[in-house]
């Protein structure tokens, strides 16, 4: 009985001075975020911190609309812009872990329109972008012209493969590194035909769905999403706001959407193994080689720095109305998301200032 009476004295008091270092180290963990957001001149902001427990805070700051002062809340949709890769890496690596897809197919086998080229353009070399297939101004883009009799058709990945399919390859394919929003687009249509499935709607039932993530969705222009952030660059010296482009044609690449609660609740998943064996995800962060022995920093997905405690696991992403950053630190068990809606933005720089006090 006095065992028990000494526990629950223990239990009563420990909290009350846990909770005064937490809201200590949190309100550190603001100032850094407001200091940071006045050095960069940013409009607005959320970060989420990550530990082995999941999401241990979510907070925004500034403003998601400037001109009508709405600020940036928990609830606000950021772009994911390029760490939707790592979605895509994610449900490439769940049909390859049930044996539905193979890392060394020839992408043809899953989406035979893609045209012949003198060697295959495998799985494994679209995700580590070593395909050889064209970017953004690393090569002439050829667009297939042809009629569609679907409304919005590249919001259809194997559709949006005519933003990229008669294109000539920047290099041969497994030659060398070369970033490709474009190659995830063929990466998509690979996926959907493997699964047997849409890809968005595989993405919802395998990533969203067991993690929870009740707002990720890819962010078409035709459908009303609530809470969408206004995106702002600068111009000549002042901020102004940006257009808002249609993204729906780089689903794979770029095109998905959500508050920064699911975001780091992404970052969480992928930590704790709540989507991925362990094996599998050893997998996708072993950093490839390119044939002429340079070692590159991207692995199947994601960039991979480090080893062994000092493991980090990272993307980011760029694009008209955001930039993001997802750091995880998976030997440590914590992590840092961070989305921006102000283009001249450095999420890194955000997210180092978060880490310098959290770690």
């Amino acid at each position: 009985m006095k065992t028990s009476l000494i526990l629950l004295i223990a239990l009563a008091t420990i909290p009350a001075w846990a909770d005064e270092v937490r809201e200590k180290r949190l309100r550190s963990i603001d100032a850094k975020v407001l200091a940071e957001m006045k050095k960069q001149d940013v409009v607005g902001v959320a970060i989420g911190l990550i530990d082995a427990a999941g999401v241990s805070y979510l907070n925004g700051y500034g403003f998601a609309d400037r001109e009508a002062k709405i600020p940036v809340t928990q609830d606000t949709m950021f772009r994911w812009a390029s760490i939707s890769k790592s979605v895509t890496a994610v449900a490439a690596m769940q049909l390859w872990e049930s044996g539905q897809l193979s890392l060394g197919d020839d992408v043809r086998r899953y989406v035979p329109e893609f045209p012949k080229r003198r060697a295959p353009v495998t799985i494994e070399q679209l995700l580590s972008h070593q395909g050889g297939i064209v970017h953004y101004t690393n090569g002439r883009i050829v667009r297939s012209r042809r009629l569609y009799h679907v409304p919005n058709p590249h919001g259809h990945v194997t559709l949006a493969l005519d933003t990229l399919r008669e294109s000539h390859l920047v290099n041969a394919p497994g030659q060398k590194y070369s970033y490709s929003t474009r190659g995830y687009i063929l990466l998509s249509a690979a996926i959907e035909r493997a699964g047997q499935q849409r890809f968005a709607d595989q993405v919802e039932q395998r990533i969203s769905r067991p993690l929870l993530l009740t707002t990720l969705q890819p962010d078409y222009q035709w459908r009303d999403i609530p809470n969408r952030t206004k995106g702002y660059l600068r111009r000549n010296g002042r901020i102004v706001e940006s257009t808002d482009t249609d993204v729906s044609w780089k689903l794979g690449g770029g095109g998905y959407i959500s508050t920064i609660g699911d975001l780091a609740k992404f970052g969480a998943g992928l930590m704790n193994n709540e989507i991925l064996h362990p094996d599998t995800k050893k997998r996708m962060w072993t950093v490839e080689h390119a044939p002429e022995g340079k070692k590159v920093n991207y692995a199947l997905g994601f960039k991979v720095s480090g080893e062994g405690r000092s493991l980090e696991v990272s993307h980011s992403g760029s694009q008209e109305k955001t930039k993001t950053i997802l750091i995880i630190y998976p030997n440590q068990g914590h992590g840092v998301a961070v989305m921006c809606n102000t283009h001249h933005a450095d999420p890194n720089a955000f997210a180092r200032a978060v880490l310098s006090v959290s770690e």
